[in-house]
């Protein structure tokens, strides 16, 4: 069968574009290796869109230095994807985290011009990005996850009504964001305030969780299969840890050439568990192709759900990618699996 051609998508307008940049430039690179005939389309953080060279490549490797898609990167590119045009691409691939991306914006774009995607849709996209909906549907559903409260534009925290709720550590976040951006962990009621300014200066809404103690964070990628069933990695364990002591942007990007163990050793029924909770909640949110599932293993075996990330990082270093090499799944096998699964599904449609 002929391979379709790609326009994957990186960089954005979010606070995330470093991530997108080297997830997106990894993607593209291995679908030329398998000799998919790729145009990469950068967008920079006002909202610009260009056509980068064939050779562009971004890594992250320095705090003072991260990687960005500008005016400079390529050439200016109109786009076409309507049906009527002559379309930059047959699938598209937006590999992008965060608002105006991997919250149904763009999905939403390609939905309305007939271009087939890959990844989650519109609603999924939008839901999974909200912390607030995503933990409320999953709630009323039954999903074991730690308590959490919700401040809307403009309220103020209440120290102690919150520390009464949630105890201590909270952990403070932006609703709608990823790679750890934004996120304080408060160990009083002194340093809420401040914590919530500094989530806030990422999204207006903020959501703040229940510290677990004497947890096991554990990630597990989900991928779909042609004939739509999933397989769940074996759950990786993260070991690194910033100077707070969690999976901050620094132990997650810059400080740890290891920060999983893959393969790590977990009580009798701990994997079954996990991969059947992470399975369901896939479903439950109407997720598409690939997901990363972040759950805590506490003493006592239970596994809490954390959150959902329908763009996980794409690097070949990230843990997606690794969990999955690990299986026998190769970067280069699981990048062409999702091309795949979305020409399969425009096929059908």
């Amino acid at each position: 069968m002929t391979k379709p051609t790609v326009a994957v998508f990186f960089g954005g307008r979010s606070v995330e574009q470093p991530v997108s940049c080297a997830s997106g430039s990894g993607v593209a690179g291995a679908l030329r290796r398998l000799g998919f005939a790729v145009t990469a389309i950068g967008i920079t953080r006002t909202g610009d869109w260009v056509q980068l060279p064939a050779d562009s490549a971004f890594a992250i490797e320095d705090a003072d230095a991260l990687p960005e898609i500008t005016a400079d990167s390529g050439k200016p590119v109109a786009v076409e994807l309507g049906p009527g045009s002559q379309p930059v691409a047959e699938v598209a691939f937006p590999v992008l985290h965060g608002p105006n991306g991997e919250d149904g914006t763009i999905q939403g774009l390609f939905e309305m011009a007939a271009m087939p995607y890959v990844g989650s849709g519109v609603l999924s996209s939008s839901l999974c990005m909200d912390k607030e909906y995503a933990k409320r549907l999953l709630e009323a559903e039954g999903v074991p996850q730690g308590g959490y409260a919700v401040l809307k534009p403009g309220d103020e925290p209440d120290e102690a009504a919150l520390i009464e709720r949630l105890g201590l550590p909270i952990f403070v976040k932006p609703a709608r964001a990823g790679s750890s951006l934004g996120i304080s962990k408060v160990d009083s009621g002194a340093g809420l305030a401040e914590a919530v300014a500094a989530a806030r200066e990422v999204d207006p809404k903020v959501v703040l969780e229940a510290g677990f103690e004497n947890v096991r964070e554990i990630e597990m990628g989900v991928l779909a299969t042609l004939d739509g069933g999933l397989e769940v990695t074996h759950p990786l364990e993260v070991l690194a840890k910033g100077e707070d002591g969690w999976f901050d942007f620094d132990a997650k990007y810059l400080d740890n050439p290891e920060p999983f163990d893959l393969r790590p050793d977990f009580p009798d029924g701990v994997v079954e568990r996990a991969r059947a909770l992470a399975r369901r909640v896939f479903r439950l949110l109407d997720c598409r192709d690939l997901a990363r599932i972040d759950c805590f293993l506490a003493d006592d075996g239970t596994v809490y759900l954390n959150e959902v990330n329908t763009m996980p990082g794409m690097t070949p270093m990230s843990g997606v990618p690794q969990a999955f090499a690990a299986a026998g799944l190769s970067y280069e096998e699981l990048v062409e699996r999702l091309v795949t699964l979305a020409a399969a599904r425009a096929r059908r449609s």
